[in-house]
């Protein structure tokens, strides 16, 4: 009697590359492409701007634009490749990052390997680079807040569930960036960890003494330093202390009024001839606003809400509390120092070398933002393209 084969089935090998060609060619959500192409669309215009800036300098014009180029290069591949990092593993890697990020941060201390700049201790150099741990930091204190305040999420109408350990261990993490004097860094910090403590669903009375606190620490940093005092007093109205403390600042808002409408054209800034300090770093908006007008401000100031939209998208479609938690520290983080840094330079603020996102020259913060922004895509593929998402891990 003949027997009729079967035909053989598949082996786990051929099943699983079946599943991930599928999870490869899956659609991504709207909220994938929002935040992805806005991400590279204000790195490339970074780039653009920072090769305009530092072409002043007679005796390395692109060797700026070439370090954050590398930087770029690095940054973007690195990107889609932490997109495809699950949820659950994510989660896994919280307290590591954020114990690593500190670690890291205390090598700003070590000598001959720390590097001290404007006061402020918050560099290392390594292999010929300047790298600032501190961007790393962020994203590693979003990541933990986020997993810490997940766990006890059911408990968060309680005080101290709320406060333990977020607040002392969040204190000891900027602690090592204060020690070296950077009040900015330190200020993003902070509200890094009052976003994740809001989308975490604490309650107002609780929020509202992280948030006091918050407040009475940077009154104290500024008050401790006579220098830090001295720039937020001073009275740049007239050209008394033109020379002194509000040279730079009169010297952004002369850019951003010399720009207009319409701008006198890309490269063809003044400020950027030596007269602008940091016209690359913390000051690239004045020279966008000089060079590309009042339209190219309002271009920059759009792609950023772009990418708010894109975050707070996944925020209110997702059924993970630690992507919802993850992503408000994230975006309040990126929108935040923006908008600090943009405000630095209209002088709502006083100087606190915080720099733009994606934009300002500086490879650690560009790799910083953008590993971020691989994040909350990995985030955005847990949402389905047309609803609502998935609990994730």
């Amino acid at each position: 009697m003949t027997q009729t084969a079967r035909p053989p089935r598949p082996d786990g090998a051929g099943l699983a590359a079946r599943v991930s060609l599928g999870r490869l060619f899956t659609p991504v959500s709207t909220e994938f492409v929002l935040i992805a192409s806005t991400a590279l669309m204000l790195t490339v215009f970074g780039l653009v701007m920072v090769l305009s800036a530092t072409s002043a300098n007679a005796t390395a014009p692109f060797e700026g634009a070439l370090k954050q180029g590398m930087f770029a290069l690095l940054g973007i591949p690195l990107m889609f490749l932490v997109s495809r990092i699950p949820i659950a593993v994510l989660k896994r890697l919280a307290w590591p990052a954020l114990i690593g990020a500190v670690m890291l941060q205390l090598l700003v201390f070590v000598p001959g390997l720390g590097i001290e700049s404007g006061g402020n201790r918050n560099w290392i150099g390594l292999f010929g680079f300047t790298l600032q741990p501190s961007e790393f930091l962020k994203l590693a204190l979003a990541l933990w807040a986020a997993f810490v305040l997940l766990r006890k999420q059911t408990r968060l109408g309680i005080w101290h569930h709320v406060f333990i350990p977020v607040v002392p261990v969040s204190l000891l993490a900027i602690g090592t960036v204060i020690a070296g004097k950077d009040l900015g860094t330190a200020m993003v910090l902070i509200l890094v960890v009052l976003g994740c403590l809001f989308f975490a669903g604490v309650k107002l009375r609780l929020f509202i003494i992280p948030v006091l606190l918050g407040i009475a620490a940077v009154a104290f940093l500024a008050v401790a330093s006579p220098d830090r005092m001295r720039r937020i007093l001073a009275a740049c109205d007239d050209m008394s202390l033109y020379a002194t403390d509000c040279y730079q600042p009169i010297h952004g808002i002369w850019g951003m009024a010399n720009g207009g409408v319409f701008g006198v054209g890309l490269g063809n800034s003044q400020e950027k001839y030596g007269w602008l300090p940091a016209a690359a770093n913390d000051y690239i908006f004045a020279i966008i606003g000089e060079e590309l007008g009042l339209i190219g401000c309002v271009l920059v100031l759009a792609l950023f809400g772009c990418f708010a939209v894109g975050a707070f998208h996944i925020i209110r479609k997702t059924d993970d509390p630690f992507v919802r938690v993850a992503t408000g520290g994230i975006v309040v983080w990126v929108i935040g120092q923006a908008l600090i840094n943009i405000g630095v330079v209209l002088r709502v603020f006083p100087v606190l070398g915080v720099p733009l996102p994606f934009m300002s020259q500086g490879g650690t913060a560009l790799l910083a933002v953008l590993i971020a922004c691989g994040v909350l895509l990995a985030f955005a593929r847990t949402i389905p393209a047309g609803g609502r998402g998935r609990v994730a891990g």
